[in-house]
């Protein structure tokens, strides 16, 4: 036997008989280790007093949790996900990035307005500065649309609205007063 074990073996136990009894070292180590959990156990139930005392825990504390400060990329990531704008952020990034997509010489010409996903349309309007551009733009409407589809995911955008150039507002009269729309606006 060695010296400092009080014949304890390498497990704890005590050596010799099966029916030995444990001796007086073990017995302390069994009862310091029982003491220890019950403390950690008080410990946690004080700490949980505290925090409810001080606001049901709104304070950080030196671990990590879920109202730790985070990067930006992180947050706005973590925002996007959490209302669901997954599709309305992709498209907006592919609003950014228009002429990488259609090429230089269509994106002079025709410019993304908006993404509507109102009643699971998903349709982007573009609006063409001529007539022939809104017309070529309708003719190349499929494959545009398979290309936003490959980059932004499958069913992300399901119609592109080709709209051509707006003309100026109708004038009603050599008078007009500001702000006015015409003579609907004085009567009714």
């Amino acid at each position: 036997m060695s010296g400092g074990e009080g014949g304890a073996g390498a497990q704890g136990k005590p050596q010799g008989g099966a029916g030995a009894e444990p001796s007086g070292v073990d017995l302390a180590r069994v009862a310091l280790r029982a003491a220890r959990e019950q403390a950690r156990a008080r410990g946690d139930a004080v700490r949980e007093r505290k925090q409810a005392r001080r606001g049901g825990g709104l304070r950080s504390g030196a671990r990590a949790d879920g109202r730790d400060p985070l990067p930006l990329g992180a947050a706005v990531s973590r925002l996007i996900t959490e209302r669901g704008w997954e599709a309305p952020a992709a498209v907006g990034g592919v609003m950014g990035r228009w002429p990488q997509i259609v090429g230089e010489e269509l994106a002079k010409h025709c410019v993304p307005e908006r993404f509507d996903e109102a009643d699971d349309a998903r349709a982007l309007t573009v609006v063409c500065d001529s007539t022939a551009w809104a017309t070529q733009l309708r003719l190349l409407a499929p494959r545009l649309l398979a290309r936003l589809n490959e980059d932004l995911g499958q069913g992300t955008v399901r119609l592109i609205k080709v709209q051509g150039p707006g003309g100026p507002p109708q004038r009603y009269g050599r008078l007009r007063a500001p702000g006015s729309r015409g003579p609907g606006d004085t009567y009714g």
